[in-house]
This record gives structure tokens, sequence and C-alpha cells, in this order.
């Protein structure tokens, strides 16, 4: 039985969690961490990690950024194995899981959603044939109460691409104010924000007299949940290390 924590329980994907793993059997959750305290998935809830002193194997973090570092100095005291679900993370909180990975075992994923992770693949291989003649551009679209622009994935999307190409892209994000052609050494990122959209990622390679889309819409939050979940179990009596989906995924 593994001893989950969620921390964020009581945010729309920490509740999202706490439905999904009411009937699995071979997870209890066994304490929540959110600044609202409100206890009403029947395990209690706490404000600061450093409250709770029960035991826990993994932390599924769906949080806010500013949590983050509260959420590490948790795990690496207790040993506790965290999967890192929040988005809009800084270089610097980035560098920091990767210190706490030398103490406890941390999976990190920009998107926990196993389709965008195939996105990626398929997106990385098309970039590398496609390189010297196709423009590449990615779009984004989300919900109008998504704070972060781009979305981490989109930027996880455009790492993947440049890791591959021999000669790197520089990230364009807004074209208004520069009046002139596209230079082939830009790849363009592209937010929208607007209604309930839950996430959509679409990555264009548009060349002379031809167009290829590659595209990804998750339609429910619930894949999301579905990603961390299938990630806390992989986690779940791991060694110390930085684990990724494609670990999952190859496991």
């Amino acid at each position: 039985m593994i001893k989950l924590i969620i921390s964020g329980c009581n945010g729309k994907m920490g509740s999202v969690i706490s439905n999904l793993v009411k009937n699995d059997e071979n997870i209890e959750v066994v304490a929540g961490f959110d600044i609202n305290t409100t206890s009403e998935n029947g395990y209690p809830v706490f404000s600061d990690p450093s409250q709770f002193s029960g035991e826990a194997d993994v932390i599924i973090d769906f949080s806010h950024p500013a949590c983050l570092e509260g959420v590490l100095e948790y795990a690496t005291r207790t040993k506790t194995a965290v999967v890192v679900a929040t988005t809009g993370l800084s270089e610097e909180q980035k560098d920091l899981m990767e210190k706490a990975s030398l103490e406890t075992a941390i999976f990190f994923s920009a998107n926990m959603s196993i389709g965008i992770n195939l996105l990626i693949e398929l997106v990385t291989q098309a970039a590398k044939v496609l390189e010297e003649n196709f423009d590449i551009e990615i779009i984004e679209k989300h919900h109008n109460q998504k704070i972060d622009a781009p979305s981490g994935t989109a930027l996880a999307i455009a790492d993947a691409i440049n890791d591959v190409l021999l000669k790197k892209k520089e990230y364009i994000y807004d074209r208004h104010s520069v009046r002139k052609k596209r230079a082939n050494t830009e790849l363009g990122i592209h937010t929208l924000r607007g209604g309930t959209i839950v996430g959509e990622h679409e990555v264009i390679f548009a060349g002379n007299n031809e167009l290829i889309e590659l595209k990804h819409t998750a339609t429910s939050r619930e894949v999301f949940a579905v990603g961390a979940v299938a990630a806390a179990k992989f986690l779940y009596k791991k060694p110390v290390g930085f684990y990724s989906m494609k670990d999952l995924v190859n496991e």
C-alpha cells in the first residue's frame, strides 16, 4: 500500500487526484498540504509540510511554484519521494529539484499526460528530418485562469526540438514590435488564453508548399491526474535519483 501525500490537495488538480485514488486499493492518502486547510476528502490537511508528523511514501505536488521549496525541504528531511507536477517553475527551482534528487527520488515532467510525451517524441523525430527546409512554430492554448505563459509544456516541446537540431533555434515569443521577415533561426512560441480550455499544444512545420501539423488536445484534467498517479506508483521504492516521464514509459 502506497502512503500518499497530495500537495495542493484542495486545488483543481488536487481534487481530481483525490477522487481518482479513492477506489484505488493500492493507494492511501494520508495527508494533504494546502493553504486552504479544509478537509473534505477524509484525510488531514496542513498549511505547512512541517506540521505533518506521520509517514508517507510519495508526495504528488500539484500546487503553486511558491510551495515547492517547502515540499522539497520536507521530502529531503524525511526521504519521501516526490512527483513534481506543478507548472511555471523557474530555472532556480529546477536546480532545487536536481539538488533534492541527490537525497531522495524526484520525478518531474512539464506535463503529466502520456499523450503529450508521445507528441514530444514524434516532433523530435520530425524536427531531425525537416530542419533544413521547414520553419517550426508552437501554439499552446489554455484556460483563462492559467498564470504562466507560455506553458511549461510548450517550453519542454521547444527544448526537446532544439536538443536534436544541428543548428539551435532562438525562441521568439512576440513579433508585433519588430517589423522584419521571419529568420530561419527562429522557433516561434505562441500563447492563447480563454474560457475553460484544458490544454492544447500544436507544433507546425511549415515548408515550401506543404504543411505538417502535430497536435495534442486534453479534454479533461483527469489525463494529468492519471499520469501523476502512474508516476507515483512508478516512483514508489525507487532509489535516490531524478526521474522523468521517459523513464516511466520505458520501464
